[in-house]
């Protein structure tokens, strides 16, 4: 479809194929490896794209996850690994407070995407969040369509997105492009 909510679900997609219907998207293999974002976070590293330090394995109970915190440094935000769209998040600033932000994000995690699986990301204060657009064909060939900046969020959840990301310095949006077409040729 192209865009939209079937856009993103990995069932639609497998059925387009299975029924011979050309999917305007994504192969299904390649959003069941980037829709888990501690596999994403695994690809990224693999091809030097740097990211937000993270727990770098998912999360299977609080203890684990408190050593993590303190070896990230709080904040940290707990994140569902098949999470999207803001659910299944907790921003966690005291150690105090992680036991239940993980209990919750994993309760909200289960309950939005059917899979309790979360891990820990240090959380940046007021960060630029800055997508870049790909596309890419069945013959291998793969552009990108410049940035957009969704920075404007309520609840993390995107309420804007402006296109170009005009606060982006000329070095880090060539960057920015390299980083995407690099992460796009690893999955295919």
């Amino acid at each position: 479809p192209g865009y939209g909510f079937l856009s993103e679900n990995v069932q639609f997609a497998r059925r387009c194929r299975e029924e011979g219907i050309a999917f305007v998207g994504p192969a299904p293999e390649v959003m069941e490896e980037l829709g888990d974002k501690v596999a994403a976070k695994v690809l990224a590293r693999r091809v030097k794209v740097p990211i937000i330090e993270d727990s770098r394995q998912p999360l299977t109970d609080a203890g684990i996850a408190l050593e993590e915190a303190k070896r990230i440094g709080f904040p940290v935000v707990v994140k569902a690994a098949a999470g999207g769209g803001g659910r299944g998040m907790r921003v966690v600033r005291e150690e105090k407070n992680l036991k239940e932000a993980y209990n919750e994000a994993r309760g909200e995690a289960k309950t939005a995407f059917g899979d309790d699986t979360v891990f820990l990301e240090k959380f940046i204060e007021n960060p630029k969040h800055i997508e870049v657009q790909i596309l890419g064909d069945q013959h291998g060939n793969i552009v990108h369509l410049f940035e957009r900046d969704c920075s404007v969020q309520r609840r993390f959840q995107k309420v804007v997105e402006v296109a170009p990301a005009v606060t982006l310095k000329k070095k880090t949006r060539k960057k920015l492009y390299e980083y995407a077409l690099s992460l796009a040729r690893e999955v295919g």
